[in-house]
C-alpha cells in the first residue's frame, strides 16, 4: 500500500518583509563593522551592495534603448496616442512644479545651511559639472557605441526615440526589427527580474556599507538638510500623490500604494529608477493601466520623471549651498530653480545619484560648484528616499492619465492584493487571481 505524501514548502515571506529584514540586518551589521572596526565585514558589505548595483546597471543601457523603442512603437496600438503622450508630459510637469514648490518652502522655512559648522573650504568642485550647453549638446551622440560603453542614458534615449519614430514611419517593413526588439526586451526584463529578487540581500550590503562608512555622525552634521529632504519627499509621496489620486483620478490612494509599494521599496534600496523600471511597469499594469500605454509612460518616466532627484533635492540643496557661501537668493533665482527642475530633469537619467542635476542647478544660479562637494558624502543616504519618490511618481502619472481618459480598469485597480515580485513577469496574474478565471461562455 502506498501513500501519496505532499510536502509543503515553508511559507515564503512577502517581498516587503524581506526588504525590511534586509534593512534591519544591514543596520546591525554596519553598526557592528563600524563600532568594532571589523574591516573584513566592511569589505564584504561593500562587495555585496556593489555587486547588486552592478548587476542592475549591467542591463541599464540595452534595457533603456529597447524599452523606449518598443514603448514608442506600442503607441500605435493605442487610440489618441498623441493626446496620451501630451497628457503624460503635462502631468509630469505639474507634479514636478508642485514638488519643487514644496522643496523651496521647506528650504526657506528651515534654513538648512545655518548652524552646520560647514564652511566654503569644506567643499570641493566636482571633476565634471553640468551646464545648459552640455545638456543640450550632450543629447546627440557622436557615435552609436560610446553612449552604451559610457552609460550616457540621455543619448541612449535619443537614439531609441529616433529609432522608434523611424520604425513607425516604415510601417510593416520595420516589423521584423520590432519583433526582435520586443523579444530582446522580454529577455532583459526576465534577467533583471532575477536581480530584483536579490534585492533583500543587496539591501544588507548597501545599508550596512552606508552605516559602516559614514556612521551616524555625518547624518548629525547634516541633520537639518537630511530631514528637509526626507520630509519634502514624504510630503509629496504621502500627501500630494494621494490628494491627486483622490481628487483628480478619483481612485483610492490606499489601493495605489498597495499595488505600487513593491516598486517603491525596491527603488529605496537600489537607488535606481531604471533598475526598478520592469517592476514599476508591472505594478502600473496591475493597477489597471493598459499595457500598451504603460509600456510607453513608465520607460519615459524612468528617464525623465524625477520629483525627488530633480525637484525637491536641487531646490533645498541650492538654498543650502547659498547659505553656506553667504549668497542671497531672490525671487528670480527661485523661479530659475523651478524652471531647471521641470526642463532639466532628464539630466538625472534614472541612475543613482543626482549630482548632474545639482551642478546644472548651481551653474544656472551662478552658485559655486564647490557646493557639490559639501553634499557628496551624504548623497547615498538622501538618494534612497529621492528615488522612492521618483518611482512612485512614475507609477502615479499613468494612473491619473488613464483614469481621466477613461482607460483605467477600475476593477483591476480595486482588486490589487498581492505583490508582483512574488511572480515571474512572464506568468501574468497569480493562479488565485480572479482575473485569470476565463469568462463564462
Amino acid at each position: 500500500m502506498s501513500t501519496n505524501t505532499q510536502f509543503k514548502l515553508p511559507i515564503r515571506a512577502p517581498f516587503w518583509a524581506q526588504i525590511l529584514a534586509g534593512l534591519v540586518l544591514g543596520v546591525l551589521l554596519g553598526w557592528l563593522a563600524r563600532s568594532q572596526d571589523v574591516s573584513w565585514l566592511v569589505t564584504t558589505l561593500e562587495k555585496v551592495g556593489g555587486t547588486f548595483i552592478g548587476l542592475l546597471k549591467l542591463a541599464v543601457a540595452p534595457l533603456v534603448f529597447f524599452a523606449i523603442l518598443v514603448s514608442i512603437t506600442n503607441l500605435r496600438k493605442v487610440n489618441n496616442a498623441a493626446r496620451l503622450a501630451s497628457r503624460t508630459l503635462l502631468w509630469f510637469m505639474i507634479t514636478s512644479l508642485i514638488a519643487v514648490a514644496i522643496g523651496l518652502v521647506i528650504g526657506l522655512v528651515t534654513n538648512p545651511g545655518a548652524g552646520t559648522g560647514l564652511t566654503p573650504a569644506d567643499g570641493a568642485a566636482p571633476e565634471k559639472s553640468g551646464s545648459w550647453i552640455d545638456f543640450l549638446t550632450g543629447i546627440v551622440p557622436t557615435d552609436v557605441i560610446t553612449p552604451f560603453t559610457e552609460l550616457n542614458v540621455l543619448q541612449i534615449v535619443f537614439m531609441a526615440a529616433v529609432a522608434g519614430i523611424a520604425a513607425l514611419q516604415l510601417g510593416e517593413k520595420a516589423q521584423p526589427i520590432l519583433t526582435l526588439s520586443e523579444s530582446v526586451l522580454e529577455l532583459l526584463q526576465k534577467a533583471l527580474w532575477w536581480v530584483i529578487r536579490l534585492a533583500p540581500l543587496g539591501t544588507v550590503g548597501l545599508i550596512g556599507n552606508a552605516i559602516a562608512t559614514y556612521g551616524w555622525d555625518l547624518i548629525g552634521k547634516y541633520a537639518t538638510f537630511t530631514a528637509d529632504i526626507y520630509v519634502g519627499c514624504a510630503l509629496v509621496l504621502f500627501g500630494v500623490y494621494p490628494a491627486l489620486l483622490a481628487t483628480v483620478a478619483k481612485v483610492s490612494p490606499v489601493q495605489f500604494f498597495k499595488g505600487a509599494w513593491p516598486a517603491i521599496q525596491l527603488a529605496f534600496v537600489s537607488r535606481s529608477s531604471v533598475g526598478t523600471m520592469p517592476l514599476t511597469q508591472k505594478v502600473t499594469e496591475r493597477l489597471g493601466v493598459p499595457k500598451e500605454y504603460a509600456s510607453f509612460a513608465v520607460p519615459f518616466g524612468a528617464t525623465t520623471k524625477m520629483d525627488g532627484c530633480a525637484a525637491i533635492y536641487p531646490a533645498i540643496a541650492a538654498i543650502f549651498v547659498a547659505q553656506i557661501f553667504d549668497i542671497q537668493l531672490g525671487v528670480g533665482d527661485y523661479l530659475l530653480i523651478a524652471f531647471v527642475s521641470v526642463v532639466g530633469s532628464a539630466a538625472t537619467a534614472g541612475l543613482t545619484g543626482a549630482t548632474v542635476m545639482l551642478t546644472l542647478t548651481l551653474s544656472t544660479l551662478g552658485l559655486p560648484m564647490e557646493g557639490v562637494g559639501l553634499l557628496l558624502a551624504i548623497d547615498p543616504i538622501l538618494d534612497m528616499i529621492r528615488t522612492a519618490t521618483n518611482v512612485a511618481g512614475q507609477a502615479l502619472v499613468p494612473v491619473i492619465v488613464s483614469a481621466r481618459e477613461g482607460l483605467l480598469d477600475r476593477k483591476a485597480y480595486d482588486s490589487v492584493h498581492s505583490s508582483p515580485v512574488d511572480e515571474d513577469p512572464a506568468d501574468g496574474a497569480p493562479a488565485d487571481d480572479p482575473r485569470r478565471v476565463p469568462a463564462a461562455a
